[in-house]
């Protein structure tokens, strides 16, 4: 998952050379969908059964799923990425932890907040001011409104990426490949037609962004939807967001090899000083568990 995720900021990068924001989110979301409608249909149980109030109670996880999970975030990523660079999108993913970890402290039985995660959180906290006021901060940095708007739109759609792990994991029992496709089917039936509203029907070539959509829409999306279910519902959210620790050194690496995209200093501080207070909540969730 830390290698899927990390290499989907080169796949928007590239995917947003022919397509707009919400397109590109729209699209990957409704063939990633259909990919696991057919699994799903075939060799799984279908989509999740809509009969009793538990049936009905999946659905409405499913629903917030699709938002928070695929069509907000994706949305909120593409967008902010046509200003600021995929390195950066990375980076900010490093903060979903620090999302989940009150978000779990209320909604997630047994996950509470220790004084040495409160310590974790606050100090992942100061990291995320770095990451985006680093430019303000440091000397001979222009700060721009517009940049502003697309690093805060990251960190929104890290924030949703956490209540999304919240809402799965609060799923009741059903299985998890039709818990990732009604959720991803969901997300396309929404997106859809906010896209053509707003964007019009995409004229993209079969090019490199069309190969980065199909990229997108297989692994970061389809692929990425079913582990991220398995894993949430069965260790947890704040086990799955150790993955989060690795997306953006895996963002970093790439975009430089293949974007030759630059790394502001405060970038790496930031990540550090995130990556910290990470560490240090871990070791309060380890104590708790000890």
């Amino acid at each position: 998952l830390g290698v899927i995720w990390g290499a989907s900021f080169l796949g928007v990068e590239l995917a947003l050379t022919g397509f707009g924001p919400i397109t590109l989110a729209a699209g990957r979301v409704s063939a990633a969908a259909l990919i696991l409608l057919v699994i799903a249909l075939v060799y799984g149980d279908g989509l999740p059964r809509f009969q009793t109030a538990t049936d009905r109670r999946i659905w409405l996880h499913c629903l917030g799923m699709a938002l928070f999970t695929n069509a907000i975030p994706f949305c909120l990523l593409s967008w902010g990425q046509q200003v600021v660079t995929s390195g950066f999108a990375g980076i900010s993913m490093a903060v979903v932890p620090l999302f989940v970890l009150p978000l779990s402290h209320f909604l997630v039985p047994g996950e509470l907040m220790s004084r040495i995660k409160i310590i974790g959180f606050l100090f992942g906290f100061a990291g995320v001011v770095l990451l985006i006021g680093g430019d303000k901060i440091l000397p001979n940095a222009v700060p721009s409104p517009l940049i502003f708007a697309a690093q805060i739109a990251c960190i929104m759609a890290s924030s949703c990426y956490a209540i999304g792990s919240i809402i799965t994991r609060l799923c009741p029992p059903v299985s998890a490949l039709s818990f990732a496709a009604a959720g991803l089917t969901l997300g396309g039936v929404i997106l859809i037609p906010v896209a053509l509203l707003i964007e019009g029907v995409p004229n993209a070539s079969f090019g490199t962004a069309f190969a980065s959509l199909a990229y997108l829409a297989v692994f970061p999306t389809a692929i990425a939807t079913i582990l991220l279910t398995i894993l949430v519902r069965r260790a947890g959210p704040p086990f799955l967001s150790l993955v989060n620790y690795q997306v953006p050194v895996w963002a970093v690496v790439i975009g430089a090899l293949v974007l030759d995209e630059a790394l502001p200093g405060h970038f790496l501080m930031a990540l550090a000083v995130i990556l910290t207070g990470l560490f240090i909540a871990q070791l309060g969730r380890r104590r708790v568990i000890a």
